[in-house]
C-alpha cells in the first residue's frame, strides 16, 4: 500500500531506499550474530556510536525497535509481560515493551525482514542523556546474556554545556575502550574514529537541512514524515549510507520546494508538535491533521539527531558536547529559547505538547511550559495525554476532539477558516 493511501500524505520517492538501508542494516546483523562476526554492540540512540563504529561493531538500537513495536501496535500486548516480572507499567514503554517483546519471543522484525530475533548484544553501551531508564533496560540483557554493560553517565537539567562537562565525559568514553578492545578484538584506532565522527557531523548536517525544508510555506514534509525518514540518521549515523540517503531525499525535497508542492494540500494552519510521537496512532493523527489542512511543519523530537558539534579534529571532545547539547539534557529556559526559535522561523501558529505517561524525561508540559509559551508568544497551545507505545494511555476520542476544537481556536485566531 501506498504512503498515500495510508495516510492521505503524499508519498515521497526516496523512502523506497530507506526501507532498503534498513532491510539491509537488520540483515547484517543477523548475517554477524549467526556468523559470530563482526561483534554487534548494542547502543542507545543518541549514545557514543561513532566509537562503537570505529572499533569494528555492529551497532544496534533497541529504542528503534521499541519504535517499531509501537508503531505495529504490539507493545501494549507485550508491556504486560514485563510488568509481570517487576518492571512497573510507569517506566519507559520503550523498555516494557520491548523487554516483554524478548520475554514473548515475537519481534516485528519476523514479519519486517524475516529475522527469527533480535540481534544478541556482545556488549552493551548507554547514555543516559535521555534518560535512567535505559541503563536499567540494558541491564536486563546484561544479566540475561552475562555480557559486558559500560555507559556514560551525562550531565543533566543544564543551561549551558561548560568545559567541565565535556572533560567528565570524554574520560568516561575513554574508559570504555579497553573493555571494547576485548570483546571486539580490534585495537582503538584515532582516525578510524576520526573519519566516523566526519561521517556523523555530514550526515547531522543535512539531517538539517532536509528538516529545514518544512520553513517553506507550504511545507513540502510533515513531522509524519520526519519520523520516518529520520530511521537512517538514528541506525545508519556514521555510516556513509546515511549520507547518500539524505542526499538523495534532501534533493528530492527541494524539488518540490520549486515546483510548489505540498505535503498538505490548501496548508492553513503549521503547527509545532513537542514531545515523543505516539507511534500507534501516527497513521490516525496524519490523517486527522490532512483532514483540516493542518501540517505539523517541526517537532522536538526530530531535531533530536542534530548534532552541529562534531568535530573530526577533536572526536571525543566534540563527541561529548554535541551528546550533552541534547535538548533533553538542558533546563527549563534553555528548552524554550530553542523551541521560540523554531517556532518563529517555523511560521507557526500552534504548538501541541504531547504529554507521555511513561516519558517524563521527554515531556514538557508539567512545569507551566505551555502556558509560559502562550503568554510570551501570545500563541495558541494544547497538552494531549498519551504515551509513546502504551496506547491504554490514550484516549482516541478524546484526542480527536481535542485537536479539532484546537484547529478551530486557530481558525478564530487567525481568521483561516474552511472555505
Amino acid at each position: 500500500m501506498s504512503e498515500d493511501n495510508k495516510t492521505g500524505r503524499k508519498g515521497i520517492a526516496a523512502v523506497s531506499e530507506m526501507k532498503r538501508l534498513m532491510a539491509d542494516h537488520f540483515l547484517a546483523l543477523d548475517k554477524a550474530k549467526k556468523n559470530g562476526s563482526p561483534k554487534v554492540a548494542w547502543c542507545t540512540s543518541v549514545g557514543p556510536a561513532e566509537l562503537l563504529h570505529a572499533m569494528g561493531f555492529l551497532v544496534y538500537y533497541p529504542e528503534n525497535h521499541g519504535a517499531l513495536l509501537g508503531a505495529t501496535r504490539m507493545a501494549t500486548d507485550f508491556i504486560p509481560l514485563a510488568n509481570s516480572v517487576g518492571y512497573s507499567p510507569d517506566i519507559c514503554s520503550y523498555l516494557t515493551a520491548d523487554v516483554g517483546s524478548y520475554l514473548k519471543g515475537e519481534t516485528p522484525l519476523t514479519r519486517s525482514y524475516g529475522l527469527e530475533s533480535v540481534p544478541m548484544a556482545d556488549v552493551l553501551v548507554y547514555n543516559t542523556n535521555q534518560c535512567r531508564d535505559v541503563q536499567d533496560w540494558f541491564a536486563f540483557y546484561a544479566r540475561e546474556w552475562n555480557v559486558p554493560l559500560v555507559g556514560i553517565h551525562t550531565h543533566r537539567n543544564i543551561q549551558a554545556v561548560e568545559d567541565y562537562h565535556v572533560t567528565d565525559l570524554v574520560a568516561q568514553m575513554k574508559d570504555m575502550i579497553p573493555v571494547l578492545e576485548k570483546v571486539s578484538g580490534n585495537r582503538f584506532d584515532m582516525e578510524r574514529l576520526r573519519e566516523t565522527v566526519r561521517l556523523s557531523k555530514e550526515c547531522t548536517l543535512l539531517w538539517r537541512e532536509v528538516l529545514e525544508c518544512g520553513a517553506t510555506v507550504p511545507a513540502p514534509l510533515t513531522f509524519f514524515d520526519a519520523t520516518v525518514h529520520m530511521a537512517p540518521a538514528v541506525v545508519l549515523r556514521g555510516l556513509p549510507q546515511a549520507v547518500e540517503y539524505y542526499k538523495l531525499l534532501l534533493e528530492e525535497l527541494k524539488e518540490r520546494i520549486a515546483s510548489k508542492v505540498a505535503a498538505v494540500d490548501n496548508e492553513r494552519h503549521r503547527i509545532y508538535w513537542d514531545g515523543m510521537p505516539i507511534w500507534g496512532k501516527l497513521r490516525d493523527l496524519s490523517r486527522q491533521f490532512m483532514s483540516l489542512n493542518t501540517n505539523v511543519v517541526a517537532s522536538t523530537y526530530c531535531n533530536s539527531w542534530i548534532f552541529d558539534a562534531f568535530d573530526p579534529e577533536q572526536p571525543f571532545e566534540s563527541m561529548a558536547r554535541a551528546y550533552t547539547e541534547l535538548f533533553i539534557v538542558r533546563d527549563e529556559s534553555y528548552k524554550e529559547a530553542y523551541m521560540d526559535e523554531w517556532i518563529r522561523s517555523f511560521s507557526v501558529d500552534g504548538v501541541i505538547f504531547h504529554d507521555a505517561r511513561t516519558c517524563p524525561n521527554n515531556s514538557n508540559s508539567r512545569y507551566g511550559m505551555p502556558q509560559r509559551m502562550a503568554r510570551r508568544l501570545n500563541i495558541p497551545t494544547l497538552v494531549i495525554n498519551g504515551d509513546l507505545n502504551d496506547l491504554r494511555c490514550y484516549s482516541e476520542e478524546q484526542t480527536r476532539t481535542n485537536i479539532e476544537a484546537f484547529i478551530e481556536q486557530l481558525d478564530e485566531t487567525n481568521g483561516k477558516g474552511l472555505s
